[in-house]
């Protein structure tokens, strides 16, 4: 296999993660706000209940929302992590560890995804580049960021 199918191999996988990843915490939203009373009981056990169920599945569905949409996904996917990584501190403090381990492979699919996908996400200034680095458009090819961000 060639540089270039592998290339659109890993673009593909990265696009199915990022799709998969993104609808699940869609779904999640959707359950927080449609006040399913297993959900409604496990949040509020956790200290999650009304306004704050509400707070929860708001910024879940818009850090969801960023993740999805391509222009700002290098938003989103920070978003995501901030938001995973909470929902992972949440079930730890609470002595939950079981159910950590959903929010941590959901927070490892994102980042496989985006990086399949773009794999500038992974840039370290001290890798050689120039000072514009991959943060720039090159043969017309869409990038992490671009020079105006």
């Amino acid at each position: 296999m060639d540089n270039h199918a592998r290339t659109g191999t890993c673009r593909r996988a990265g696009d199915v993660l990022i799709f998969a990843s993104g609808l699940a915490v869609m779904m999640s939203s959707i359950v927080k706000f449609a006040g399913l009373q297993g959900v409604v009981h496990a949040m509020a056990a956790e200290g999650f209940s009304d306004g704050k169920l509400t707070l929860v599945a708001v910024l879940e569905i818009v850090s969801a929302a960023l993740f999805l949409y391509r222009r700002t996904r290098s938003f989103g996917v920070l978003m995501l992590s901030s938001f995973l990584g909470g929902a992972i501190c949440t079930h730890v403090q609470m002595g939950a560890y079981a159910k950590a381990i959903g929010p941590f492979v959901l927070l490892i699919l994102v980042w496989i995804g985006t990086c399949l996908r773009h794999p500038q996400a992974l840039w370290r200034p001290d890798a050689g580049d120039t000072a514009d680095g991959p943060l720039t458009v090159e043969n017309g090819r869409e990038s992490w960021a671009s020079k105006s961000a």
